[in-house]
């Protein structure tokens, strides 16, 4: 059964490694405060000391081991941070979530349906933005930045995750949630500005049905 809707709204951002999701989860927490809504920025793993493990622990973790730290990290971290904001009525915004997990404990072979039976129950995100550009482009960005996990250092990242965020959303949209595809062009406040204007256009609409 699904959690009833809280006063607050959710939205998650989503998309490969190197694509810019911090920066503009940043630049929207940063564009609602200055238009006087309260914004709750926060990412997945979180900063707990669980979730530090699963963040720094991808070559130690693999397979199942991963996955389920990784929910148990989402589940703690609903429970402790991002419900509590919700329930004051601010519009949590969240680096990552489960089509993440769908992508990246996909490509440790872990079958959808298993991700999914760890997360399903989880607060569904009034709105899911997935980022996309180029792969070669985030490729190039990522081989520049460094990457932060073993999914990230490995070659040919940027293609593997962006194809499977393609059928992580088309998986999710047939769930119900509501996901945007947000194509990323080279100055992220204007794509900062485009969540903006989805985010206050979700700030109008009747709570959605549990």
């Amino acid at each position: 059964m699904s959690a009833p809707r809280l006063p607050g709204k959710l939205v998650t951002f989503e998309g490969p490694g190197g694509i810019g999701k911090t920066t503009i989860t940043a630049l929207v927490a940063e564009l609602l405060e200055a238009n006087g809504v309260p914004a709750h920025a926060t990412i997945q793993p979180s900063r707990t000391p669980l979730g530090e493990l699963a963040r720094h622990g991808t070559d130690t973790y693999r397979d199942m081991a991963l996955a389920c730290l990784c929910a148990a990290d989402r589940h703690h971290q609903l429970a402790t941070e991002i419900l509590p904001a919700l329930s004051e009525g601010k519009v949590v915004l969240c680096d990552r979530y489960v089509a993440s997990s769908l992508v990246l404990q996909g490509i440790d072979d872990i079958p959808l349906d298993v991700v999914w039976a760890l997360n399903h129950d989880v607060y569904r995100p009034d709105l899911v933005c997935t980022l996309s550009a180029a792969p070669a482009a985030v490729e190039q960005r990522l081989r520049a930045r460094g990457g932060h996990s073993r999914f990230e250092r490995t070659a040919g990242s940027s293609f593997r995750e962006s194809y499977g965020y393609l059928a992580a959303t088309t998986f999710l949209r047939d769930q119900g949630w509501p996901v945007q595809v947000i194509e990323c062009g080279d100055d992220p406040r204007t794509t900062a500005g485009t969540i903006v204007d989805l985010i206050n256009r979700t700030l109008t609409e009747s709570p959605a049905c549990p």
